[in-house]
């Protein structure tokens, strides 16, 4: 998946204006929902693709009663004031990572404990299972609804513009931003690192003045995110898997009307399937897109970070803090951990 390099600002001011002339179609006013759609990936990331194509069916198949407009980009604001923004009904859907929706559902950061699922044969039977179930529940306690689907980001991995990292050791001491989560900064303190929270929206200017040395997402946010432009390493840890909730605002969501909502959850949860497809292709071509782009690739043995974090006692502490019902689905999926 190729895309020009813009500047930062073209690409800001290019996606400030799609929206407004290419998902609005005609007056807000000629629904009688309209609802938007907030999330902080670029315009060109299988999300939004299929978040636009599913705004398109659900206004097809409630016969213009449901108008949805996509707002990519952090356009509405950062991740923790577009989810503020949720709870109060100002912004009616938004896609989440499980980690940063923790600041306000703490168990739903159980997906991204650090290394513990090896590979997406244990991912998505467990997140549309028995874990997926539970954090389900999780998030409906705290006024919001989570469709039965979660959308892929993918596995995580580290970047970095200073060194490679091959090892446990070499993140001693190093520099990372990390989104506004526990989990994050608590995995990467017990390597040893010095994590700084940073929210989505500022993490290409924070490693352009090399507030942080690096950074840790997946290979299809580190290339529509252009981050490629601000480091020169990139290795595959596969740390931490991470997708996201579509979350609705539950007072707005149940002001639909029983069919409408139908509808809504099922092309929605049809796009995250066709979303999850999407980003596995993509991975299938973006690291040699990205090698191309400068960046040098680094393998690591999965192994020798598991057993750091083990040996810091990363997994008993957060068995604690999750409780034995949260760690019980998980170990459930992946095995023991601990």
């Amino acid at each position: 998946m190729a895309h020009p390099v813009l500047s930062r600002r073209a690409l800001a001011a290019a996606g400030a204006a799609l929206p407004l002339v290419a998902i609005r179609s005609r007056p807000a006013d000629a629904a009688e929902f309209s609802y938007k759609f907030a999330n902080n990936l670029a315009i060109t990331h299988p999300l939004n693709t299929r978040a636009q194509e599913a705004a398109t069916k659900i206004k097809e198949g409630t016969s213009g009663r449901v108008e949805i407009a996509v707002f990519p980009n952090s356009q509405l604001g950062s991740d923790t004031d577009t989810l503020s923004q949720l709870r109060s009904g100002a912004v009616e859907f938004f896609t989440l990572s499980g980690l940063i929706l923790s600041t306000l559902v703490p168990n739903a950061a159980i997906n991204g404990v650090g290394f513990a699922f090896k590979d997406y044969g244990q991912v998505w039977p467990a997140m549309d299972g028995a874990l997926g179930t539970y954090v389900r529940g999780e998030i409906a306690k705290r006024g919001l609804y989570a469709m039965s689907k979660p959308w892929d980001n993918g596995y995580r991995q580290i970047t970095a513009s200073t060194k490679p990292i091959r090892t446990p050791e070499d993140l001693n001491g190093f520099k990372i931003r990390v989104p506004p989560a526990p989990l994050w900064t608590g995995m990467f303190k017990a390597f040893g690192a010095a994590p700084t929270s940073i929210n989505f929206n500022e993490v290409y200017s924070a490693l352009q003045t090399h507030i942080c040395d690096g950074q840790e997402n997946a290979l299809a946010v580190i290339d529509s995110g252009k981050l490629y432009e601000v480091q020169k390493y990139l290795s595959v840890t596969n740390h931490m898997w991470d997708g996201f909730w579509l979350l609705a605002n539950k007072r707005t969501w149940e002001a639909l009307p029983p069919d409408a909502r139908v509808v809504v959850e099922r092309e929605f949860d049809a796009a995250g399937l066709a979303e999850r497809q999407d980003v596995a292709k993509l991975n299938d071509t973006l690291q040699g897109l990205l090698k191309a782009r400068g960046l040098q690739f680094t393998d690591t043995d999965p192994t020798a970070f598991r057993a750091a974090l083990k040996k810091a006692g990363f997994y008993s502490e957060w068995r604690d803090k999750f409780g034995p019902d949260a760690w019980a689905a998980l170990e459930g999926a992946v095995g023991s951990l601990t």
